[in-house]
């Protein structure tokens, strides 16, 4: 799968409009993951703050990274391998999809259309699958 370079425009463009509220955009989807999936709440030690801005700065590369993400994949590989460790399975790349495209939905509004949901989308299920696929291999 590759990205359109309309993709990458639309998710760079609104990109821009998260980073102003990345600390609430990060604790919208902690808030909204959870809610999705309790049991995933146990895996989070940390102060869930930190994990959000962690977050929002590992998208903020990603997005910065889509028209050469080549570059990522090695980053991507290790972080799936990391997140093996800490119990993650498949099933929750679904979920955290979900609460990422959700947490877009309630930050950007009405800029958040279709084309826009679709574009997101389509850049994580880039990531979660070269996430999974580096995860089946450390498993």
């Amino acid at each position: 799968m590759s990205l359109t370079e309309k993709q990458i425009q639309l998710v760079t463009e609104s990109w821009q409009s998260v980073v102003p509220i990345a600390d609430t955009a990060g604790k919208l989807f902690y808030g909204r993951l959870f809610e999705l999936d309790p049991s995933l709440r146990p895996m989070f030690k940390g102060d869930i703050t930190s994990q959000g801005k962690k977050l929002m700065q590992v998208l903020g590369v990603a997005v910065n990274a889509l028209n050469n993400l080549d570059n990522i994949i090695p980053a991507l590989e290790d972080m799936a391998q990391r997140h093996v460790a800490y119990g993650v399975k498949e099933e929750h790349y679904e979920t955290v999809g979900q609460a990422l495209l959700w947490t877009l939905q309630q930050g950007l509004g009405d800029a958040c259309t279709e084309e826009v949901i679709e574009a997101w989308t389509a850049v994580y299920t880039l990531i979660a699958n070269t996430m999974m696929e580096a995860a089946a291999e450390t498993a």
